[in-house]
């Protein structure tokens, strides 16, 4: 199952959020995963927006086994995923550390685009 959505300010980012989240609980996903699913959306989605002043292209696939969150947009070209995140103190960069936290893979597309994985519990 798949939800996809265009978004290129922060009230339409909540809105659309809220669907994917009402989505997936309708889809029994637990308590947990939910919330990490939200999180992660909402730090590249955000970033996306109030750093790249882009619109977002939002994917969120789900399946028996994780969900998959991918997010495009021109501003997230130069992000380098595979570094090192900044300390969580950090006055900025901390958007990716808290990827990490709450994911369990992140892969960059042959486009730019960012997937997240989130294993299902």
């Amino acid at each position: 199952m798949i939800i996809n959505f265009k978004v290129d300010n922060l009230n339409m980012m909540r809105k659309k959020l809220e669907a994917f989240t009402d989505f997936l609980t309708e889809q029994q996903v637990c308590e947990d995963d939910v919330f990490a699913s939200k999180l992660v959306s909402c730090e590249l989605l955000t970033n996306v927006i109030r750093h790249g002043g882009d619109e977002a292209d939002f994917k969120g696939q789900l399946s028996d086994a994780e969900i998959r969150i991918t997010v495009a947009a021109d501003s997230l070209k130069g992000l380098d995923v595979n570094g090192e995140p900044p300390d969580v103190f950090a006055e900025s960069g901390r958007g990716l550390y808290i990827v990490k936290v709450f994911s369990n893979g992140i892969e960059r597309g042959s486009s730019g685009e960012i997937t997240v994985l989130i294993k299902r519990r």
